[in-house]
């Protein structure tokens, strides 16, 4: 079975792309490789600039104080990506729906990968599934993929830093 690069796989692209950017368009090429996108993507001289663009867009939707708001940001990015889902067979993968153009350059692909990736995630998972991580001061995305939808750090190391903080701040109270 081809898993699709939608949903989870674009979430979590998104994300490391957000908590660690690349200097260069060729880092970003290679993170996508990484998170199984294998397609070419034509070169264009502000690809880099544009895919920041695209990102920052992202994180609208990661930055929406409520359910009603994330859902009218994701909508409005979804559509401007204007593209039919096709099938695709490229370089002998298997079958698989594309949300985009054939020959889309790297920001559109990324726009349409993120849009329909993380509205197909959250309405799979739950709207509240995407976030920033709950240990102040770290503003890493959280992308909630765990069973029971309560995932509120980015990283254990978050998680238990926060436990510390707050363990801390009982014993000083009494």
């Amino acid at each position: 079975m081809h898993l699709n690069p939608y949903g989870e796989y674009a979430v979590l692209l998104a994300r490391s792309l957000a908590d660690d950017w690349p200097g260069t368009r060729d880092g970003i090429v290679e993170r996508t490789r990484e998170f199984g996108m294998t397609a070419p993507f034509p070169e264009r001289p502000d690809d880099h600039a544009r895919c920041r663009a695209v990102l920052d867009a992202w994180l609208r939707v990661v930055d929406a104080p409520d359910p009603n708001m994330r859902a009218a940001i994701l909508n409005e990015q979804m559509a401007a990506a204007t593209a039919f889902p096709r099938l695709t067979d490229h370089n002998g993968e298997g079958w698989h729906l594309h949300y985009r153009d054939v020959d889309d350059d790297l920001p559109r692909v990324l726009h349409a990968v993120f849009s329909v990736g993380t509205a197909l995630h959250l309405t799979t998972r739950g709207m509240h599934r995407l976030g920033r991580c709950a240990a102040p001061p770290c503003t890493n995305v959280v992308v909630d993929i765990s069973r029971n939808g309560t995932q509120r750090y980015c990283s254990p190391r978050c998680g238990s830093r926060d436990a510390v903080r707050r363990h801390r701040a009982r014993q000083r109270e009494r």
